[in-house]
Formats: C-alpha cells, sequence, structure tokens
C-alpha cells in the first residue's frame, strides 16, 4: 500500500483481495506502471465519499490527473460494472440468496420523459 494518510473511506485488505484480481493487467507496451492501483482506487473512493472535484484530491494521493485517468479508462473499459457485478454476486451468495436474481422489477413512475414530455406521436399531433 503506498504513502498516504489513512481515511475511513480507504479499501481494507479483505476488500482489496476481491477488487484486486478484477483490475486489468499492466499494458504491454509502454511505460510501465508507477503508481499503486490500490491508492488510485483509494483516491477515487475518498473522492465519491467526500464529493470533492478531482483536483482537491488530497496531495497524499497518487496526482488528481493520473487517479482520473484510471478512472476514465476503468469506466471506458466496463471495469467498474464487472466490480459491481462480482461485489452484488458475492454479497448475495453470503446473504443465503441465490447468486443471481430471479426477480427484475422497473418503476415506470421512474423513468424521465423527454424534456417537453409525453410521446412524439402527441407531439407532431399537436404540430398540424
Amino acid at each position: 500500500m503506498g504513502e498516504h494518510k489513512q481515511y475511513t473511506s480507504d479499501l481494507t485488505d479483505s476488500e482489496w483481495q476481491w477488487i484486486e484480481p478484477l483490475l486489468p493487467d499492466d499494458k504491454l507496451v509502454g511505460r510501465l506502471r508507477e503508481v499503486d492501483l490500490r491508492d488510485v482506487l483509494d483516491a477515487i473512493f475518498y473522492r465519491a465519499d467526500n464529493g470533492t472535484k478531482w483536483r482537491n484530491l488530497p496531495s497524499d494521493f497518487p496526482a488528481w490527473q493520473t487517479v482520473y485517468g484510471y478512472f476514465r479508462v476503468w469506466v471506458n473499459l466496463g471495469v467498474w460494472e464487472e466490480i459491481n457485478a462480482v461485489l452484488v454476486r458475492q454479497v448475495r451468495v453470503a446473504a443465503g440468496r441465490e447468486e443471481q436474481p430471479s426477480l427484475t422489477v422497473i418503476d415506470s413512475q421512474s423513468v424521465k420523459l423527454g424534456q417537453k414530455g409525453g410521446s412524439k406521436l402527441e407531439s407532431m399531433a399537436t404540430k398540424r
């Protein structure tokens, strides 16, 4: 683990053991990774926990540009979705439930309409 202070949002050793294998390997070409990915994750979780701007990450984390760069790459690669899916499955199993949910409910009241609302057909009818 890196040299930053301990924050309540930091990963525990157990959490790190679950997440580390889900992270992409180092690049095969170009410069080798010089940053500790656990520190990068701790910085991302610090930001999420405290609602701070990227530029306002404490200086004991890796440079904000580095942290943001990893965050964006992981978003684009679907790493965050994979981490979430794996952790949800593990929590479900630990709670004695099936790994996958058997039912999904979509609340139609939560689905937002376009800016003007209504359907395209209604909009077309009112224009005539």
